[in-house]
């Protein structure tokens, strides 16, 4: 299939940057489309049709590109590496691999990487451009090195701000504008003094980390860092738990009677591209995963309210299950069961021996282990220590093949 779309990566030095062969794609397009400053670095054509986007109508522009203009040699311009974070990514979910061009440029990263002498694959490289900030909770900790693209001049002044307030005043940051171009230019401070409240919206912040409480991405983080009423599923057994989940890069996680969503957070923290829904029919324990979830780093952690089975009805089926509440309802693990991928894993947690009765007739359906866990810790008893037992947990894990 002839390939009619092309996404041409353009820096800060405009047309005279591209290689020839993006100049030519550029040149020969029916069609340029690109946000105004894009367009503005390219003279203008007889006969070749211009179109402007508007960030807030990006996807929405991107949803109808192939309906309306596939046949016409039309070319998107990005800026820098379109595939990062970029355009690019966004038009390779809708439209044909046969059917697009992609030409990168050096990109922000790479950019501001060699300014800093940063080696690439030692450093964390996100996008808060329409993101929370919240989004840097798991990457803060003492050492990191982080590239940031924001979302406008007044987004580094935000971040300075945010991250005092997690702890880490001392970050050093480093302030790059317009990047590769005429108005190159850099500001630096530490996140505590810094005293730049509006720069350029095209920027880019490095933050270095000294030193601040991070936290680690592996399960088990104290209970005492969530809000919760009890109902949490323990340090000790998150570990076990999530270690069953085995969470893979990219898959969902369907947290079932998710009381505190301690478990679909951990899931979460362990790797950005994790997807994961919290399932919880209690309206306060719903609002605890919300603030648990901003707290920890992972405000895109989906919640659903509802019943189970009912409220998992149109949910995408899930890579793995976890059943921490509502074991002993009806036809909750065969739902969970049929939705379940092929080669995903299935854990539930119980403490009551109705539910021990449940997941033995599962194990004897479905296969699969079980175990149970005692942990005790140690308490005050007067002036010395005693071992404190909490209730034995029963779990059931299996992999459906």
């Amino acid at each position: 299939m002839q390939k009619w779309l092309s996404i041409i990566g353009i820096g800060e030095d405009g047309l005279d940057g591209l290689s020839a062969a993006a100049r030519t794609l550029v040149q020969s397009a029916d069609l340029l489309i690109g946000g105004e400053r894009h367009l503005a670095m390219i003279p203008q054509q007889q006969d070749q049709e211009r179109i402007a986007w508007a960030a807030s109508q990006l996807l929405a522009q991107a949803d109808g590109l192939a309906q309306q203009y596939k046949g016409r040699r039309t070319c998107v311009l990005a800026s820098g590496d379109p595939m990062w974070f970029g355009i690019g990514a966004t038009l390779a979910k809708r439209i044909p691999a046969a059917e697009i061009t992609v030409v990168p440029h050096p990109g922000a990263f790479s950019l501001a990487a060699a300014r800093l002498l940063w080696p690439l694959d030692a450093v964390d490289c996100l996008s808060l451009h329409g993101r929370p900030l919240d989004l840097l909770a798991p990457f803060l900790t003492p050492g990191a090195r982080l590239l940031l693209l924001t979302e406008n001049g007044a987004a580094p002044a935000k971040i300075a701000d945010y991250l005092v307030r997690r702890g880490f005043g001392s970050a050093q940051l480093t302030l790059l504008e317009h990047l590769g171009g005429a108005q190159d230019n850099s500001l630096t401070g530490t996140a505590k003094d810094w005293p730049h409240k509006t720069c350029a919206d095209l920027n880019l912040l490095a933050v270095e980390v000294r030193d601040g409480p991070g936290l680690t991405r592996l399960a088990g983080l104290e209970d005492d860092l969530y809000l919760h009423d009890g109902n949490i599923t323990k340090r000790e057994i998150r570990a076990v738990t999530l270690a069953r989940l085995s969470p893979f890069p990219g898959d969902l996680l369907w947290d079932v009677g998710a009381g505190s969503g301690s478990i679909s957070i951990e899931w979460l923290r362990a790797d950005r591209r994790n997807r994961a829904i919290a399932i919880e029919n209690k309206d306060a324990r719903r609002s605890m995963i919300a603030q648990n979830a901003l707290a920890l780093g992972v405000p895109q952690l989906e919640i659903k309210s509802g019943s189970v089975p009912d409220a998992l009805n149109g949910l995408p089926d899930p890579d793995a299950v976890f059943i921490g509440g509502g074991i002993t309802t009806e036809g909750l693990i065969e739902r969970c069961w049929q939705a379940l991928k092929p080669g995903g894993r299935l854990v539930a947690n119980v403490v009551t021996l109705e539910g021990e009765s449940v997941l033995e007739q599962a194990r004897r359906d479905h296969g699969g282990d079980l175990a149970r866990f005692s942990v005790q810790r140690a308490e005050p008893v007067g002036r010395f220590h005693g071992w404190h037992a909490m209730m034995p947990v029963t779990q059931w894990s299996v992999t459906k093949e």
